[in-house]
């Protein structure tokens, strides 16, 4: 496949964000090496269950990102640089109170939480404390999220690389210490995301704010833009709450298998979700390119780019899968797996490398639409797509839990089909700011 001038402008954008993208799960797939050579299979499997709790809810909250990138490309294309740095401190503000809210919400609520995934007791408590902790946590990280799609709207990945790697190099510093260094068990690595997100945040509160100044934007909130903001968002918050209701079912059920099973999970979960951070890498090349050609009005420059990211999607996906597989027979020693853990994870990785092509496609076409600006669509698709799961993973429980990654597989099929469907039509290409 050629070099155009459009795939380097896709390159551009989506080389820093793959770089960003998969700082975080590198650095979660380090936590839970340290954790698992340090603390053991059931300290693996309580970080599971609360790593699942804590990533619903922070990635519920996605849109605080997606939609204020969308946003922001628009104004930007359109040329209306103060607006959109209005919608980019308006995300923020959003972000902050969200924040808040979850700690107030999630704290007391934590046990029952953790409960419900029928959980050891050993691993239960380890869950709480590390849910607890990590809450205090949760403004930072939903900052993190509002600065970036502020700064990737505006056409700028680099920034988002260099304060990931900075914040993720920290929290698995962080880790190393607290877990063993001090030997404050499961409560250190909580301790160190907090610190680490917190950091991440401040750096992007210092940046927009620079760039606000700058435009002559206002920094105190406005109640009708943080409206405007949640209500845009709304749309993208039942998208992303269809794909967390799917990850957690699973994780219930491997939960309900049994220790091995659960910690095997949990680890397969982390490696799927590097891969889906490094194929989210175009999408976010696609968000910000389609937002910004569709505010300018350039409706076939928009066709174009998308068909190209697409093909950048399924091969990056072919290479990704092709990588599990050299990489699978090592894979279960990085995190000092025992052997029962190890014979299910190595059954695991091969559907893990069977679907990344699937994968490819469709984080690109999601990732197209949410910069068109066509939430409804994809909120409405990702329902179909999660009732279409939850047979399939009812009927895979009771086979063991490769055949519920299967399951996992059938979903992202489906995806794939509403996705492209949509992608051929024309109902999305709505140019303007």
């Amino acid at each position: 496949m050629p070099i155009t001038t459009r795939d380097r402008e896709i390159l551009r954008l989506a080389v820093p964000a793959f770089g960003a993208l998969v700082a975080e799960p590198l650095f979660l797939l380090a936590d839970y090496a340290i954790v698992g050579h340090g603390l053991g299979t059931t300290a693996v499997g309580a970080l599971g269950v609360a790593g699942t709790v804590l990533a619903t809810a922070v990635n519920l909250c996605v849109f605080l990102a997606y939609g204020t990138t969308a946003s922001v490309a628009r104004q930007t294309g359109a040329g209306h640089h103060a607006r959109a740095m209005r919608n980019g401190v308006d995300g923020i503000w959003l972000a902050l109170g969200i924040g808040v809210a979850l700690i107030a919400l999630g704290w007391p609520s934590a046990p029952a939480i953790v409960g419900w995934f029928g959980a050891s007791p050993d691993q239960a408590a380890q869950a709480v404390t590390y849910l607890r902790i990590s809450l205090l946590g949760a403004p930072g990280m939903l900052v993190v999220l509002a600065g970036t799609g502020v700064l990737r709207g505006l056409q700028d990945t680099v920034t988002p690389l260099a304060v990931a790697v900075g914040s993720f190099a920290l929290n698995a510093a962080l880790n190393a210490w607290f877990v063993l260094g001090l030997h404050w068990g499961i409560a250190g690595s909580a301790w160190g995301t907090v610190l680490a997100q917190t950091m991440g945040a401040a750096v992007y509160l210092a940046v927009v704010a620079r760039g606000a100044l700058r435009l002559g934007t206002p920094l105190i909130p406005s109640l009708a833009g943080i409206g405007q903001a949640g209500t845009a968002g709304f749309a993208l918050l039942v998208r992303t709450a269809c794909m967390r209701v799917v990850l957690v079912v699973a994780t219930v059920m491997a939960t309900r298998m049994g220790q091995a099973e659960l910690a095997a999970y949990a680890i397969a979960t982390q490696v799927w979700t590097l891969l889906a951070f490094a194929l989210d890498a175009i999408a976010i090349a696609g968000q910000a390119i389609t937002g910004r050609a569709l505010g300018a009005g350039d409706v076939s420059a928009t066709k174009a780019a998308t068909r190209r990211m697409v093909l950048w999607g399924l091969w990056s996906g072919v290479a990704l899968g092709m990588l599990v597989v050299v990489a699978r027979p090592v894979l279960p020693g990085l995190f000092d797996a025992d052997p029962q853990v190890t014979e299910q994870l190595l059954a695991l990785l091969w559907p893990v490398a069977l679907f990344q092509p699937v994968c490819g496609v469709v984080f690109v076409l999601d990732g197209v639409l949410i910069g068109a600006g066509d939430q409804r669509y994809l909120a409405w698709a990702s329902l179909w797509a999660t009732l279409a799961y939850l047979p399939f993973a009812y009927l895979a429980s009771g086979f063991g839990v490769v055949a519920l990654w299967c399951a996992l597989g059938v979903w992202m099929l489906v995806r794939a089909a509403t996705l492209s469907k949509r992608a051929a039509g024309g109902k999305w290409l709505v140019t303007g700011a």
